[in-house]
């Protein structure tokens, strides 16, 4: 059986999400699984599975969730059955870029740095999650994954198309001035977003050369940059009969310094609403 979690219902118009502090929640019930998919790293002669250590903190101390890796291996291992005894699906960030020949002929540019193996997972896993009913909050990479996934296409470089700004960071500057807020967005009225943050408009950091070219079927802008490039998405296939499970997506880096950022920390809270709702009924 298949659990649908109506994400509209998880989500206050008070700009807070139904949740109270996560650490609190936690203990009162067992923590929700969530799984996070590593990048495959070659580290000398061996390959390594990694996962940012901020996301996992933020996994915990934003979301009061258990994190699980889940490994990116080639051939990849069985879906279905990883997502089974999860609760949630967190999309991270990661340094590399997806291959462009799983949305476009366009060829990758030279030193575009890939991991084909994240690749062949993580694409597969979006779509069993919105069969399975299984939460999912998506991050940069994972935003543009969610997107490649259900069909839509990236640009390869947005510094390079005019009428967009350079949305990439300064990689010389220390991770506090990398990671703080860079640009406004404008919220979708009435969206997710826009109910989390309580106004139509927030700030956000921006680490990204990549982003949305062609917004994929099935998703909805909740967050646009000043120069119109689309910065968050939520999943809305428009099926009054069958209600879509909760899936946000943003382009920007809400698990740095979650517990900081009232906004960054309402988005884990929201998803967080959904990963309790699915371990109880899981359980």
């Amino acid at each position: 059986r298949i659990l649908i979690i109506r994400a509209d219902t998880l989500i206050k118009s008070n700009g807070r999400s139904k949740v109270g502090h996560p650490l609190a929640e936690a203990r009162m019930r067992p923590s929700p699984l969530v799984g996070l998919p590593c990048d495959r790293k070659q580290i000398g002669h061996h390959p390594f599975q990694a996962v940012g250590e901020k996301y996992v903190r933020a996994v915990v101390d934003g979301a009061g969730c258990l994190p699980v890796l889940l490994p990116s291996l080639a051939p990849p291992l069985e879906h279905a059955a990883l997502l089974d005894r999860l609760d949630g699906l967190l999309l991270t960030g990661a340094p590399s870029n997806i291959e462009p020949h799983h949305y476009g002929t366009e060829p990758s540019y030279e030193g575009n740095l890939h991991d084909p193996a994240r690749d062949a997972n993580t694409l597969e896993l979006v779509r069993l999650a919105i069969e399975r009913g299984l939460p999912v909050l998506a991050i940069c990479r994972g935003f543009q994954e969610v997107n490649v996934a259900l069909g839509g296409t990236l640009h390869q470089k947005v510094h390079e198309i005019i009428g967009f700004n350079d949305h990439r960071e300064n990689k010389d500057d220390p991770l506090g001035v990398q990671y703080a807020p860079s640009h406004p967005v404008e919220l979708a009225e009435g969206g997710w977003l826009h109910r989390i943050a309580g106004t139509r408009e927030a700030m956000v950091n921006s680490l990204h050369g990549q982003g949305l070219r062609q917004l994929a079927p099935g998703l909805v802008v909740e967050a646009i940059a000043p120069d119109g490039l689309v910065e968050a998405v939520r999943l809305d296939r428009g099926r009054p009969d069958a209600p879509d499970p909760f899936l946000l997506a943003v382009q920007w880096h809400p698990e740095w310094r979650v517990t900081e950022n009232p906004f960054y920390l309402g988005i884990f809270q929201a998803f967080a609403a959904a990963c309790r709702q699915r371990a109880q009924q899981r359980q």
